[in-house]
């Protein structure tokens, strides 16, 4: 079983050697880098994961680390540490996702608050990627026509407007629905609605 894990990544080792003590004594998986560059060549295995980070590093800062993992799209929430920092930077950390932003010397119990809420935010996230992507999978196993009835269905058409939309008999509009109700497992035209959005397709203008 892949357990949780929180990545920490700070230049000085005695940090982190200190918070990955604290880590485990909380009863959490921890492994550590001393730069963002190591961070970013490590191949990590996709499980529920946090970062705790420093804003200042050698290299890359923790700032650009940040932005390389909202290019890379991977769901690693950030806690930020720093002995150094100043308004304008934790503005734009928050700005850009962080969780937290906690000024050294910090209490053990303030960052493992905030840790425990980052890998709660990041198993929400894991969560509705998972929902995403089975809901797309079963929009991909409509066929074209399938897919037209879905957009006019959630954007409110009834079925004879459909088959006036499409030129199409009432009948033939009401198998098509009925196969997208069925593919998509919608039990309701609302639940449709939502797995719509969940995926991104936005109704035609009708």
């Amino acid at each position: 079983m892949i357990t949780e894990v929180v990545y920490v990544v700070d230049d000085d080792e005695s940090v982190r050697r200190s918070l990955a003590r604290l880590l485990r004594s909380a009863g959490l998986t921890a492994e550590t880098f001393p730069s963002a560059q190591a961070f970013l060549d490590r191949e990590l295995p996709d499980r529920t994961a946090c970062l705790v980070l420093d804003v200042r590093l050698p290299g890359l800062s923790g700032l650009d680390l940040q932005g390389a993992l909202t290019q890379t799209e991977r769901i690693v929430p950030i806690v930020f540490i720093t002995g150094h920092g100043n308004v304008p930077m934790s503005v734009q950390a928050m700005k850009s996702g962080a969780v937290d932003f906690l000024q050294k010397p910090f209490e053990e119990d303030q960052l493992l608050a905030a840790i425990d809420r980052a890998l709660a935010r990041c198993r929400a996230a894991r969560a509705e990627r998972t929902d995403r992507m089975v809901v797309q999978r079963r929009f991909d196993t409509l066929t074209p026509r399938e897919r037209q009835v879905l957009g006019l269905v959630v954007a409110g058409r009834l079925n004879k407007q459909i088959a006036a939309d499409l030129g199409a008999a009432e009948k033939t509009i009401k198998i098509h629905r009925g196969r997208v109700m069925r593919k998509m497992e919608a039990s309701s035209v609302a639940e449709l609605v939502r797995m719509s959005q969940r995926i991104g397709i936005q109704p035609p203008a009708v």
